[in-house]
């Protein structure tokens, strides 16, 4: 199998999304996404459901990304102050789909995620639609999928996946 022309590109846009998601800077990262980009996490019992037919644990449009993000960076948010210490790994990047200026890539995850005595681990894997501008790659929408049969121990989501 040959290597795709532009993996090389789109995982140094992955791994510069997960510094960024590392370093609590949401703000910075919601600059990522398109106008109308969006972030879903699918419910655990259905990962590739549709949001109109399943509740989602997250799903956000561009304005809502924005206002999660000042709320996990606010003291009043109290799941996520102090802020946990995570580590995005991604692996396996793979492009699908080429059309246009957008394309379809995808990607292993696991996440995780420390605060006081309690380390908590989130495998997934994410798709990417992401968009070619002039300022560089967007995430038009991002959907990580938990491989997770329950949410125990963690019990939420409280951190950008």
């Amino acid at each position: 199998m040959t290597m795709h022309p532009l993996r090389g590109e789109i995982e140094d846009f992955l791994y510069r999304e997960a510094d960024l998601l590392d370093n609590w800077q949401l703000r910075e990262w919601t600059r990522l996404f398109t106008d109308d980009g969006s972030y879903l996490i699918p419910p655990l019992e259905a990962p590739d459901s549709d949001p109109s037919d399943m509740l989602f644990l997250v799903y956000d449009d561009r304005n809502r990304l924005e206002e999660r993000a000042k709320r996990l960076l606010s003291k009043r948010a109290h799941a996520e102050f102090p802020h946990s210490q995570t580590r995005h790994l991604y692996s396996n990047v793979r492009i699908e789909e080429l059309a246009g200026d957008e394309l379809t890539a995808r990607c292993n995850f696991v996440v995780y995620r420390s605060k006081w005595d309690v380390n908590d681990i989130y495998p997934g894997r994410s798709t990417y639609r992401l968009r070619r501008t002039p300022d560089g790659w967007r995430i038009a929408s991002k959907r990580a999928a938990l491989d997770l049969a329950v949410l125990r121990p963690q019990g939420k989501v409280s951190i950008i996946l």
